[in-house]
């Protein structure tokens, strides 16, 4: 594609950097057939093509983002299923997060939206908040009707169809403290405790460490870790995000120099996509570059070192598993066969569904800010899955099982519980 942008434009990094990502794109359209917003809604400026074009002409021209630009980069899924299917290696999530951060720095948002989104950056990184909101959203539930006619509280009407009528107590795993291993020590890592995610099943890290701690790996959860600062990035709202970014590369590096890393373990691939991601965002912080990128390649999804850990091979269940990739891990993370393997070699039957490239629709805070787009994926995904007749829905991300928990009655689990109860750990309680 080709660029017409000035000296003094290109003097800014971010507008450098996304010129260079426009200049690879061919308008093959290839991305058209894998993104989930145009297949569902037709449109091309709801393809990645048609907003590359939308961004380019904004930045090219240095004018503020306005409500069409607005309103077809938000209903981005940053699912970064074009990323997969693109010939032409054309880095998609660095050009849509630069979209975003000009669009918070230009835009004025119409009140309701500018208080959802506020609203959301307030409550969902940090767990209290969030456990408080969930609490309360008992009282807002009579609501939901109401919210769902009125424009501009749709979003509050989403939020109460996803809240949990049981919040789980707090676990002790979220609290910070090292969690030996069991019999020799072959490895030491530290675990992310994350924000939702322990809010909304906090059994999954709880199965996480007892899996590691059974097979002789120290896991640590560091104190001072906070929210991965992937939901404010996607919002375009950089500062908080990279502060976020800061204040974790400081806490694992300190425990890589006090007790030494193999890893750092994630069990939600959408937090493990923004820390792998860390080295780009902090790149031009000349205090972090260096130390950002040192996290970055200390990320591991769980289910990538427990892939070094060489399992033994079980004995055949009769479960059936039907894996549900999330966009983070198989688009974000490359991540595509290894949380399978280990599911077969743990004897489970694996199955895959139909249209496993396509989005669930729950894309971090996508599914309460774009419910009606939402509501059209997660019907989708949850037909093709029902389809495959699983005893139990696998998959990686609690994005993901939240989402997709609201539309069928079949169990859905983190893979890990399912690795953790085949190696000796506790039958989820999930599992009939």
């Amino acid at each position: 594609m080709q660029t017409n942008f000035t000296a003094e434009q290109l003097a800014d990094p971010h507008v450098a950097t996304s010129e260079t990502i426009l200049r690879k794109c061919v308008h093959c359209g290839f991305c058209t057939a894998t993104c989930p917003t145009y297949v569902t809604l037709g449109n091309e400026l709801d393809s990645p093509r048609g907003r590359i074009y939308l961004i380019k002409d904004m930045l090219e021209n240095g004018r503020p983002a306005d409500e069409q630009v607005v309103t077809h980069i938000d209903r981005c899924l940053s699912c970064l299923s074009c990323m997969t299917t693109c010939p032409s290696g054309v880095d998609y999530m660095h050009l849509v997060d630069h979209a975003r951060m000009h669009i918070e720095n230009t835009y004025r948002r119409p009140f309701w939206d500018r208080l959802t989104r506020n609203l959301l950056a307030a409550v969902l990184p940090y767990p209290r908040r969030f456990r408080l909101a969930l609490r309360a959203a008992a009282l807002g539930r009579p609501f939901a009707g109401v919210f769902k006619r009125v424009k501009g509280l749709e979003p509050f009407a989403a939020m109460l169809a996803l809240a949990p009528r049981h919040v789980p107590k707090p676990s002790p795993s979220a609290r910070p403290g090292t969690h030996p291993a069991t019999g020799a020590k072959r490895g030491r890592v530290a675990i992310l405790s994350g924000c939702a995610q322990p809010v909304l099943k906090p059994e999954i890290n709880d199965a996480t460490i007892r899996l590691l701690t059974r097979l002789g790996v120290e896991v640590v959860a560091p104190a001072g870790e906070v929210c991965c600062g992937s939901l404010v990035h996607h919002m375009g709202r950089e500062e908080q995000a990279l502060e976020a970014a800061r204040r974790n590369v400081d806490v694992w590096l300190r425990e890589v120099e006090h007790g030494g890393l193999d890893a750092i373990i994630i069990t939600a691939s959408g937090c493990g996509t923004t820390i792998k991601d860390y080295g780009f965002m902090l790149r031009l912080d000349p205090a972090y570059a260096e130390k950002a990128a040192r996290v970055s390649v200390l990320a591991k999804d769980v289910t990538e070192y427990l892939a070094t850990l060489d399992l033994p091979q079980q004995e055949t269940k009769r479960v059936t598993v039907t894996y549900h990739s999330a966009c983070s891990m198989q688009h974000g993370q490359k991540i595509t066969t290894l949380p399978k393997t280990l599911l077969k070699n743990a004897g489970f039957i694996v199955r895959d569904p139909a249209e496993g490239h396509l989005c669930c629709g729950s894309a971090g805070t996508y599914n309460i800010m774009q419910p009606e787009i939402s509501e059209k994926l997660k019907a989708r995904k949850v037909k093709n899955l029902e389809a495959t007749k699983p005893d139990v829905i696998a998959t990686g991300n609690i994005g993901c099982i939240t989402q997709i928990a609201t539309g069928t009655e079949v169990p859905i689990l983190h893979t890990v519980e399912l690795l953790d109860w085949a190696y000796g750990g506790v039958k989820p309680a999930g599992l009939a």
